[in-house]
């Protein structure tokens, strides 16, 4: 363990895994050059697993391949795979379905909150070439704190402590979802909440309607006099 995820392991309070898959040989080289190699050790070491009791699941990108297709669809990231600009991955979801994905030339540079339909660009390429894709990696786990994985109800309070007493912890692949969704009228709060199969309820959120693309904050920092 690196000194970077011993950083999430511990301090973070992620650790231990739970609910591991591990990865066949071939699922781990079907994504060598495409995903960071120190990622894939993950994978080897911990497996397809929950951390901070489900509140991030390190995913097998290829489950959600036609996901992310369907989310991206429209926007301008589709076109930049169609173009070869980059290649887009689904490296972890969170309890509440959100979406975090990896750009191969690009680093952790989109996140979708699923259960709103918005898609959250934060591109930075320069620190990702400056740093290294292995770094960037690291840093997206190292920088985590388990109890800010969660999602606020109608009164902003936190849902995920009161979801697991109320439905029991996630199995691997599994998210709470809100029935009804809120795209359809249904309000955040703990009563909405269900155990949902992550790939049906994350398809079915990106069916619902049109997605929000907000703006990327980090291009817009970079943007600024004083970073010029």
């Amino acid at each position: 363990m690196n000194e970077y995820f011993e950083e999430f392991y511990n301090f973070g309070g992620f650790g231990p895994a739970i609910k591991s898959i591990t990865p066949s040989d071939d699922e781990v080289k079907s994504y060598k050059g495409i995903l960071p190699a120190n990622l894939l050790k993950y994978w080897q070491e911990y497996g397809f697993c929950g951390w901070g009791s489900g509140r991030l699941w390190i995913i097998n990108p290829a489950e959600y391949e036609d996901i992310l297709a369907q989310w991206l669809k429209n926007t301008p990231f589709e076109q930049m795979q169609k173009d070869g600009v980059d290649h887009f991955s689904v490296i972890a979801i969170d309890a509440f379905g959100e979406i975090y994905i990896w750009g191969k030339n690009s680093g952790t540079c989109l996140s979708i909150t699923s259960c709103y339909g918005m898609i959250f660009p934060a591109f930075n390429n320069q620190d990702f070439l400056e740093s290294g894709e292995e770094l960037i990696l690291n840093l997206f786990f190292a920088n985590k704190i388990s109890t800010e994985i969660d999602l606020n109800d109608l009164n902003d309070q936190p849902l995920f402590e009161r979801a697991l007493e109320k439905l029991g912890p996630l199995e691997n692949g599994e998210i709470y979802g809100f029935v009804p969704a809120l795209a359809l009228g249904g309000a955040p709060k703990l009563e909405n909440l269900q155990k949902v199969k992550a790939t049906e309820h994350l398809a079915f959120l990106a069916e619902l309607g049109e997605k929000r693309v907000m703006a990327d904050i980090v291009a817009l920092s970079n943007a600024l006099p004083h970073n010029q």
